[in-house]
């Protein structure tokens, strides 16, 4: 049971109805948006939830799946079914590629895993569609619904004559017209047109006798007339009886592809069926991808398990004003069955009840619902709802009143599987009594073991619902200091209404707040102090608490960083060592062979002089080689040298290193450089004036790159991939030209690493797509060549995939 009557309205289902049906491609998916209906059958909300998932999936993975031609064609298929009527070339054309979707949406799940999309592959159980059904409708009509001129041989023949015909009626009437502007008996501007199905001339109207033939039409004033010449009433009359021919032909064609249709009538209806379900579902899933939505896990008694729910149109609403709509999460079970929302006013209470009832009619409905991954649902048999102002002047009824009769069908029907939503509970009457009675009705409902989100200012029934199990208080997040409410549920403790703080900072008399709070009582004011304070405190713990946070992530990054350079350190240390110790070994064996080498020499000349002269020559030479030069000193312009500390603004370089930037800063014992234009932090005892030489052979190199690069810059590969457009169409050219075309065109496809293109050919005779395909297939790059898919060209383009 949904009560009242007009719930969709009040809750906002109806424009979420409105955008299901904006979602469909064809009135066939329209009609079941319009028979959507709350349901309470486990089984069947589970499967309609399943089939909506399964789509948007589709959807997202961006599979190939058909989204065109869902054409609505009841009414064609009404007028088949009829003895010896027969199908309009329109009825032919939307059946045969209404039938072409259907058949791709089989074909994607025959092709599909085993496995994948259960719930979607059990709607094609016995839907069929006959080939040689398609191969008639293929025959008739073109894929841009036009009658094919082979549709039959007579029609060719008769198509044929006709274009022969029509070709030298226009040139003999031209000629006819010519001669007549010649004389000056047509206006200036004068062309041939048809007047009765007959192809005329127009004439002034005082020389129509100069032209023998027949008038068939006047100007509105009268000046020209429309003349059918006489030498060409043969020709007219022989057009007009191939026009019959051809007529009563094509009707011969069209009643027997609709007898054949009215033959799979039967199979032709449960495919159609098919279609209009997957429109709908579609719909569905397209509106579930736009707020974000997805499917619950799913039980079978009433239970609300939501994580960051969120109302689908106020999401959608803030989305287009670039804000973001604060998530609520919540749970309804056994032990805690009724949530009463508290808190300032527009402070989102109404919002998240209204969250409430709408997500979960959404979900009893077949629809995805905006909630987190890990929630849970459960399905109710009732909802009932009271919220905003039912005045009725017809049925004599107050506000107050409209209120109470509600209360009256919620302890008459409601049941332990029902949802019940109010909003301001209570309001409408004097305080006192209103709290009151909101509190009797409120132990009925508890004792009725109803589920239920209410929202109130009535301090008597947050006091009631701390007091009694089954019902828990909820306060909407309020910023005390700023007055600003932050739509955000928080369960387990009530909200204050700040009434007396929002009056004294809209700027209220401070006179009237103290007398309103001396009127209200001690201890309500030490109850909403309490409650601001509360507030506050989590307030500032929270803020506390994200500092804390944040300086957490921040030490966190630090000690990964210095860990990673401490390991990077320990790694170059060791491969240092490795290297030097590699190096030394090296030197030393070196320097033994050498000392060994002057040692046999002095041997071999017996201590000789001259001898020993040259081999310790050699040992010095050698020594000299492995002793480091030490570093030059670099002399200014002038000649002095340039000494004393580094300054700002000095080309420097690393020690040991070639590369020369700039110093940009120097912060204590560290500098800020410039290399290339990639600013880093080194140690200032790691810098040294670089060698001027090298800042010269330096520059040199940067000039000649920027020459390099401005030589190039012509050939931007980048931009030619990015200009470059991977279908060309040379449909009306000569197979020479074309060819020339085509060549050019695979050149920059291959160079520029191109997976595949596309030549649209046209059909014509076929010449220009064999002397196409004939060069294309001669290079080497291309793997394969092969026809567009039908409803995109087919065999009038070519698809080439290259290496």
């Amino acid at each position: 049971m949904i009560y009242p009557s007009n719930f969709e309205q009040k809750i906002g289902f109806q424009q979420i109805r409105e955008m299901l049906s904006d979602a469909c491609l064809s009135p066939l998916g329209r009609r079941f948006v319009e028979r959507v209906h709350f349901l309470d059958r486990f089984d069947l909300v589970q499967r309609l939830l399943q089939q909506a998932d399964e789509f948007a999936h589709i959807l997202r993975s961006g599979e190939d799946f058909p989204s065109s031609y869902y054409f609505d064609v009841s009414e064609h298929l009404n007028r088949a079914s009829l003895e010896g009527a027969f199908l309009e070339v329109r009825g032919v054309f939307e059946i045969k590629m209404s039938l072409r979707a259907i058949r791709q949406a089989l074909g994607f799940f025959v092709e599909s895993e085993e496995n994948a999309y259960p719930a979607l592959k059990a709607l094609t159980k016995d839907v069929e569609v006959d080939r040689q059904l398609v191969a008639a409708l293929e025959k008739l009509v073109d894929d841009n619904g036009n009658v094919k001129e082979d549709a039959s041989p007579e029609l060719q023949r008769v198509k044929r004559d006709l274009i022969g015909q029509q070709t030298a009626l226009r040139k003999t009437i031209n000629s006819i017209l010519r001669h007549a502007k010649n004389e000056g008996w047509t206006p200036g501007d004068a062309e041939p047109t048809v007047r009765g199905g007959r192809l005329v001339i127009p004439v002034i109207a005082e020389f129509k006798r100069r032209i023998k033939g027949l008038i068939h039409d006047e100007s509105a004033t009268g000046q020209t007339v429309y003349l059918e010449p006489e030498s060409v009433f043969e020709l007219n009359n022989d057009i007009k009886d191939l026009e019959n021919a051809y007529h009563r032909e094509l009707i011969r064609l069209l009643t027997a592809v609709t007898n054949q249709v009215r033959h799979h009538l039967p199979s032709l209806k449960r495919a159609y069926q098919f279609l209009a379900l997957l429109d709908f579902i579609r719909a569905k899933a397209v509106l579930a991808n736009r707020i974000g939505a997805l499917m619950p896990t799913l039980h079978k008694r009433p239970l609300l398990k939501w994580k960051d729910a969120r109302h689908p149109i106020l999401h959608l609403t803030l989305q287009a004003q670039g804000k973001k709509a604060v998530p609520l999460s919540l749970e309804l079970d056994q032990e805690q069955r009724i949530l009463l929302i508290s808190g300032p006013n527009a402070g989102g209470k109404s919002v998240a009840m209204k969250t409430v009832g709408l997500l979960q009619y959404m979900l009893q409905c077949g629809l995805l619902i905006p909630v987190a991954e890990n929630s849970e649902a459960g399905l109710f048999e009732d909802v009932f709802l009271d919220m905003g102002d039912e005045q009725s002047i017809e049925n004599d009824l107050s506000t107050y009143s409209s209120h109470l009769q509600n209360m009256k069908q919620f302890q008459l029907f409601a049941g332990k599987k029902s949802l019940v939503l109010i909003d301001e509970f209570g309001t409408g009457t004097e305080p006192a009594l209103g709290g009151a009675i909101a509190e009797a009705v409120l132990g009925q409902l508890h004792q009725q073991q109803v589920f239920g989100v209410i929202t109130t200012h009535y301090t008597n029934l947050k006091n009631f619902a701390e007091k009694n199990t089954g019902i828990v208080n909820g306060a909407m997040r309020y910023n005390p200091a700023q007055l600003q409410p932050l739509y955000q549920l928080e369960i387990g403790k009530p909200g204050s209404s700040f009434a007396l703080e929002i009056a004294r900072k809209i700027g209220l008399p401070k006179n009237i707040i103290d007398k309103a709070g001396t009127l209200v009582g001690k201890e309500k004011i030490r109850y909403d102090k309490l409650l601001e304070q509360l507030e506050q405190e989590k307030t500032d713990l929270e803020a506390l608490n994200a500092t804390v946070a944040k300086q957490e992530r921040k030490l966190k990054k630090a000690v990964e960083e210095y860990t990673a350079l401490k390991q990077h350190l320990e790694e170059s240390k060791q491969d240092i060592i490795r290297t030097a110790k590699g190096q030394a070994k090296l030197l030393l064996k070196d320097a033994n062979q050498q000392i060994e080498s002057t040692i046999e020499q002095i041997k071999r000349s017996q201590a000789d002089k001259e001898q020993t002269k040259v081999a310790r020559q050699e040992l010095d030479t050698f020594r000299e080689k492995l002793t480091p030069e030490p570093k030059p000193v670099f002399k200014k312009a002038n000649g002095s040298v340039k000494t004393g500390p580094l300054q700002i603004g000095e080309r420097v370089a690393l020690i040991g290193q070639d590369s020369v930037g700039e110093l940009l800063a120097i912060k204590g014992k560290t500098a800020e450089v410039s290399f290339g234009g990639l600013k880093t932090i080194v140690k200032l005892e790691k810098l040294e004036r670089p060698d001027p030489t090298m800042v010269k052979e330096k520059a040199k190199k940067e000039k000649e790159f920027q020459v390099a690069q401005n030589q190039t810059k012509g050939l931007d590969v980048t931009q030619r991939m990015a200009d470059f457009v991977h279908t060309i169409d040379v449909r009306g050219k000569y197979a020479e030209d074309a060819l020339t075309t085509i060549m050019n065109f695979m050149d920059d496809a291959i160079m520029l690493g191109m997976p595949e293109v596309k030549i649209i050919h046209g059909r014509g005779n076929g010449i220009l797509k064999q002397v196409i395909r004939d060069y294309v297939r001669t290079l080497r790059e291309v793997a394969s060549v092969s026809d567009e898919a039908v409803e995109r060209g087919g065999d009038g383009a070519s698809v080439i995939v290259l290496k």
